[in-house]
């Protein structure tokens, strides 16, 4: 890795260093840094757990449990400077293991992880959020034998690269991570590379094999609620449209939301409906955090108006450590597929 120097039209060598070098462990430090950034790895994940040994009859442990954007299982195992030679085994055990979680279990799992850190979102929320907001219930988990692995090293053995290359050949989803740590006087850097499969030869190809019976009434289940939550997106906007033209260029979705801009680009108005609530937000989302606080920080000078008018206290959130900025507020013990709570809820939108 070299440095580039503008001024001069030169590079210079950054030093690479070693882990141990550093006084790095795997524990306290390589496994944090991924914990709390995972998309460092390439992806979007969401750590379900940390040093995980909820296992049968066995006391053996995961570095980190995670959940992929398509419901599968990722096992990551982290090493220091070399991955050793058994990592390989070690992993496979570990994904073995993981096959028989249900979605149940998945959601303990995660639900522990989330109270031992307190964090005060329950784990159907976070995993509803981590998939765009979509139901709980319309969520798949670990479905089939889609478990995958990631290994992270700062470097692999011959014997491991070798192994992976071999057991690739029969689907078995595992990549190879290598970590380097680099300094330049008192600064520290991370050059983070997947080796294998090379980036841009990996097929992300999504099988679309014969389902499981579990999953068929899955997809069955889906068509109804998509049947439903288009009725009742019918049954709103021709309500709300008699009254006034906010709604009037909106179309009728499957999903469980449908937004609309207010004529500020960036912003909208969000409704959302689920089996359990219905809720409406103010969504700043113009690209730059400080544009958002801006607008969020305007609106909030204004809450004692805006709650008065409005008939209630709303949820005033800058989520500080995001992009963007809502104010929040939701009709709670209400389901869109209960049709006897259709004019509650659009009593509550209008």
């Amino acid at each position: 890795m070299y440095l580039i120097d503008k001024e001069t039209n030169s590079i210079s060598r950054i030093q690479e260093k070693s882990f141990s070098e550093l006084g790095f462990s795997e524990r306290k430090n390589l496994q944090e840094w991924i914990a709390k950034n995972p998309s460092c790895l390439g992806e979007d994940l969401l750590i379900i757990q940390k040093e995980f040994n909820g296992f049968n009859d066995t006391s053996e442990r995961l570095d980190l449990l995670a959940i992929d954007k398509f419901g599968d299982l990722v096992v990551i195992e982290n090493k220091l400077d070399s991955s050793g030679k058994d990592v390989t085994w070690q992993v496979i055990k570990y994904a073995s293991y993981c096959a028989s979680l249900n979605k149940e279990q998945i959601c303990s799992i995660y639900q522990a992880y989330l109270n031992k850190h307190n964090i005060e979102n329950s784990a159907e929320e976070k995993i509803s959020e981590f998939f765009e907001n979509k139901e709980f219930e319309e969520i798949t988990l670990n479905q089939g034998s889609k478990q995958r692995i990631i290994m992270v090293a700062g470097n692999f053995r011959k014997e491991v690269t070798s192994a992976v290359l071999w057991l690739r050949n029969f689907n078995l989803r595992i990549q190879c991570i290598k970590v380097t740590p680099f300094a330049q006087g008192e600064n520290l850097m991370l050059d983070i590379e997947q080796i294998l499969p090379l980036k841009d030869t990996e097929d992300f190809t999504i099988s679309m094999a014969t389902k499981a019976q579990e999953e068929i009434a899955v997809q069955e289940g889906l068509k109804a609620r998509h049947y439903l939550r288009l009725e009742f997106w019918k049954y709103f906007l021709h309500e709300v449209n008699n009254k006034n033209s906010l709604f009037s260029n909106i179309s009728p979705s499957k999903d469980n939301w449908i937004g609309i801009g207010i004529g500020m680009s960036g912003v909208n108005i969000n409704l959302t409906v689920t089996q359990k609530y219905a809720g409406v937000e103010i969504f700043f989302n113009r690209g730059d955090k400080a544009e958002n606080e801006a607008l969020f920080d305007f609106m909030y000078n204004l809450r004692l108006d805006i709650e008065t008018k409005f008939g209630g206290k709303l949820d005033w959130m800058n989520l500080p450590d995001k992009v963007t900025c809502r104010i929040y507020t939701k009709l709670e013990d209400v389901d869109v597929f209960n049709k006897s709570d259709w004019q509650k809820m659009t009593s509550f939108f209008s």
